[in-house]
């Protein structure tokens, strides 16, 4: 096997409007963490060093490099190397290129590779028990062949790595998890062979598209890749981090894919791009945790030429936007606000105005809940039509908010005891003057003029009740001159008549 699939972590986002029911987050007080290794390791940058330019590792550069990427620093297996390509040597390896490459095959299979494995990518492993995958065998090939003076190259499809080797003007395939991959697209016994132990299939030389050949380096690189793969298939999102910083600071400008960041097509993936999606897993799993702020610190710590990704924006919203949705279910929308602005410089001018917008959303939204009197309505409303107007809030929002606020106003200036449906009548009449016609606070005047029409029954049915008619008549005929159709009066005048004909 080669790449273990490592997966794009998502993100648990709150909706930007901040309903009521947004789903709760545990209270649980945030902890500083202490976040992994973002540096590169010295070895790396050592290692890279020896390869920049036209440079190439020795074979026991290389089998250094193989061996610290496995995680393994001792000299115990370095010299279990040594002595193999010394024995390779002294043996009865033929004179022939082609006969020498394929009795190094036989030669690893004999000595050391006892047990396909398909997560077993490290190479120190090998020596200690005999377990390889594609990668791992790959790996020993390539250092084997290089000491013997065999030119190789690697091969990665997406599923599975192998070896090329170059003799004279061929380019010939080895499979090196297979005693009989040398040169496999005709040979029977590997066939039969394969596919049932490795669970891949065999990509014939011509099917370019599903194949790339990356350098020797690019392949030993391919061992950190599966480590970070597994840390990540088991949780382990802190662990992987360093490993991808390490990958990243290896291949740089050394990979075929380097300056490609884009590119989706490309079967070996850029490794910046690679160290952006762990970076980002881990601080998913802090987001998981209800850790928003330690995310963002988290961020902030990354490297600012990480800004530009896409997906590290993405990934700072979602933090900033869950941290804003906290304290915003909390009733605290100054501390969302110095928050925000804490945390300003992280963002792109495209992210700080979304999460502005979702702020002042739920800011105008608390204010608006709170109104007291039409003075604090007032300000209010002008402040929802100034957001609505600056593009702070999208156009269909604002105008909701503005019909939520100027209702929430009147609602104040007809409230019991003094019940004045008057003022509020005029107040939204001065609204839709203001701010245009709108369906709503129309309905609302008509419901108010409702109200006020229902006030003049009530107290006309209080006064006939005492046997005031009179009065009674006078508050009728009062009402009847404002509101000569409404139904409920021209009941009450029905009994005024009446009453007059007995």
């Amino acid at each position: 096997m080669i790449l273990f699939t490592i997966q794009a972590a998502g993100f648990t986002l709150f909706p930007a409007e901040l309903p009521a029911q947004t789903r709760q987050i545990s209270n649980s007080r945030e902890r500083t963490t202490e976040f992994p290794r973002l540096e590169p390791d010295p070895k790396a940058i050592e290692f890279y060093n020896k390869i920049s330019g036209d440079s190439e590792l020795s074979w026991t550069e290389l089998s250094e490099l193989a061996l610290w990427v496995s995680g393994d620093t001792s000299l115990t297996n370095l010299q279990k190397i040594i002595d193999a390509a010394s024995s390779l040597k002294n043996s009865d390896i033929p004179s022939s290129e082609r006969e020498r490459a394929e009795y190094i095959l036989s030669f690893m299979h004999t000595n050391f590779l006892r047990t396909y494995s398909v997560y077993q990518t490290r190479l120190d492993t090998i020596f200690s028990n005999g377990r390889f995958n594609c990668v791992s065998s790959a790996v020993l090939y390539t250092i084997l062949c290089k000491s013997a003076g065999i030119k190789t190259s690697g091969v990665i499809t997406k599923e599975h790595a192998l070896v090329i080797v170059h003799i004279n003007d061929q380019n010939i395939d080895v499979e090196t998890t297979n005693r009989y991959g040398f040169d496999p697209g005709n040979r029977k016994e590997f066939h039969d062979q394969f596919g049932r132990l490795t669970g891949f299939a065999y990509v014939p030389v011509n099917n370019h598209r599903d194949r790339q050949t990356i350098n020797p380096v690019e392949l030993v690189s391919l061992i950190l890749h599966n480590r970070i793969a597994e840390h990540e298939r088991t949780s382990r999102y802190a662990e992987a981090v360093p490993l991808a910083s390490d990958r990243a600071a290896l291949l740089r400008g050394n990979s075929s894919s380097y300056n490609n960041f884009d590119s989706s097509g490309a079967i070996f993936e850029n490794p910046i791009k690679e160290l952006i999606e762990r970076l980002i897993n881990y601080g998913a799993a802090l987001l998981r945790a209800n850790k928003e702020e330690e995310a963002l610190n988290w961020a902030a710590s990354a490297p600012s030429s990480f800004a530009a990704s896409g997906r590290w924006q993405e990934f700072i919203y979602t933090a900033a936007n869950n941290r804003i949705a906290r304290f915003v279910r909390e009733k605290k929308p100054h501390e969302a606000r110095a928050f925000l602005e804490k945390y300003k410089t992280l963002f792109s001018q495209k992210v700080y105005s979304q999460l502005d917008s979702t702020l002042a959303d739920a800011e105008l939204i608390f204010r608006a809940n709170n109104i007291r009197s039409a003075a604090e309505g007032d300000i209010v409303v002008s402040d929802i039509d100034q957001a609505r107007r600056n593009s702070r809030l999208p156009e269909k929002r604002g105008d909701e908010l503005l019909v939520f606020a100027i209702q929430k106003t009147a609602n104040v200036l007809c409230a019991a005891p003094d019940m004045n449906w008057r003022a509020a009548i005029s107040y939204l009449e001065n609204a839709v003057s203001r701010y245009g016609k709108n369906s709503e606070l129309e309905r609302i005047i008509q419901a108010y003029y409702g109200n006020l029409a229902s006030d003049y029954h009530n107290r006309f049915a209080a006064e006939w009740n005492k046997r005031n008619t009179e009065e009674a008549e006078r508050i009728l005929f009062e009402a009847l001159a404002e509101f000569p159709d409404n139904r409920l009066l021209l009941s009450d005048l029905e009994i005024v008549n009446k009453f007059r004909s007995q």
